[in-house]
């Protein structure tokens, strides 16, 4: 039996992260990559590109993403898997998610002030600066 306290968690503030072992915990929300194996279930209001790291392309090496929008709107943009190709681009509305395959680099820009929720597993998750038209 679990010893985890009965309480409402403010997503906006904490994420929920989900362990192997299945125990459920709220906890700090990270960008970066988490070396405790948990998945991460994350909410954000994002008001501007720069909110949602917009100069930057990210990867998840050892799980998908689904990036959902709970309210506004959003674009998530895939880099191109031959040099020389085009970014193929996936545009969120409220209620709608896409799932971001494992290892696929993907960046996001804003139509609107919105709330959106990330579920990933963070551990080796890469960012990398745009440049150009990459």
């Amino acid at each position: 039996m679990t010893t985890t306290p009965i309480a409402a968690v403010d997503l906006f503030a904490s994420a929920l992260l989900i362990h192997p072992d299945g125990d459920v915990r709220a906890g700090e929300r990270r960008m970066a990559s988490g070396d405790s194996g948990a998945w991460q279930i994350a909410t954000f209001h994002v008001e501007t590109d720069a909110d949602v790291h917009g100069d930057h392309w990210e990867m998840h090496p050892e799980a998908d993403e689904a990036v959902c929008c709970l309210t506004g709107g959003v674009r998530v943009y895939f880099r191109p898997a031959e040099p020389g190709g085009t970014e193929d681009m996936v545009r969120l509305r409220e209620g709608t998610a896409v799932i971001v395959p494992r290892g696929r680099w993907h960046r996001l820009e804003l139509d609107a002030p919105s709330d959106l929720m990330s579920i990933t597993l963070r551990h080796g998750t890469r960012l990398e600066r745009r440049t150009g038209t990459h």
